[in-house]
């Protein structure tokens, strides 16, 4: 492992795949990455945000910001019609509800919140393995409001998962906390920068209420 400042790097990553959950958490990042000579391929998979209003918002913002940069985005929703009509956005939500069923009354950080990290890890450590991208990271690890102990074990979990399907080349999860190297306080900076849409919530419907 080489380190730089207090970020690690993995050893020879070269690009990673950043699921993304917003450009707000998302810019800061993926300009200390560029900065850094990595290559960040932004992965959209966000099942969970409610209103369809709300999904929209936060989806056309994070591709607004990886256009005015150059970078790939991947939209991975897998929207049925190729369009965010109310109908196939409730296919993709109802599967997500189907993951985290029975955990609706769990409070912030607890189940709901571990099992949905892995809902949406998962899918971006299949997609890791099919672009033959080694890395796979998550922009969820700058949020101070969520558990970085849960994010990083279900990151490491989706890769295990992946890696025991063995499908491909194995593929590892870059655990790092992105609030870190000033990067807390850049996002604040380039949240005003760029005219981002500030959301209120983490996303789901339960962390709504």
């Amino acid at each position: 492992m080489s380190k730089q400042s207090s970020i690690i790097v993995p050893e020879g990553c070269k690009r990673v795949l950043l699921h993304a959950c917003c450009a707000p958490c998302s810019s800061a990042i993926v300009e200390w990455l560029l900065a850094h000579e990595i290559e960040p391929v932004i992965y959209y998979f966000n099942p969970n945000i409610y209103p369809l209003e709300e999904y929209e918002i936060r989806k056309n913002e994070s591709k607004r910001h990886a256009e005015s940069l150059g970078i790939q985005w991947i939209d991975d929703d897998r929207l049925a019609s190729g369009d965010a009509s109310q109908s196939s956005y409730d296919s993709i939500h109802a599967c997500w509800k189907e993951a985290v069923c029975g955990l609706e009354n769990e409070p912030e950080r607890g189940k709901r919140c571990e099992t949905c990290f892995y809902h949406r890890l998962l899918a971006t450590a299949r997609k890791a393995q099919e672009l033959g991208i080694p890395y796979f990271a998550t922009t969820l690890a700058s949020s101070r409001w969520k558990s970085l102990e849960q994010i990083n074990a279900a990151g490491q979990a989706a890769a295990i998962k992946v890696n025991g399907e063995g499908l491909k080349a194995n593929v590892s999860f870059w655990a790092q906390n992105w609030r870190k190297d000033g990067l807390q306080e850049r996002r604040n900076a380039l949240l005003k920068e760029y005219g981002f849409y500030n959301q209120l919530y983490c996303g789901c419907e339960y962390s709504r209420r």
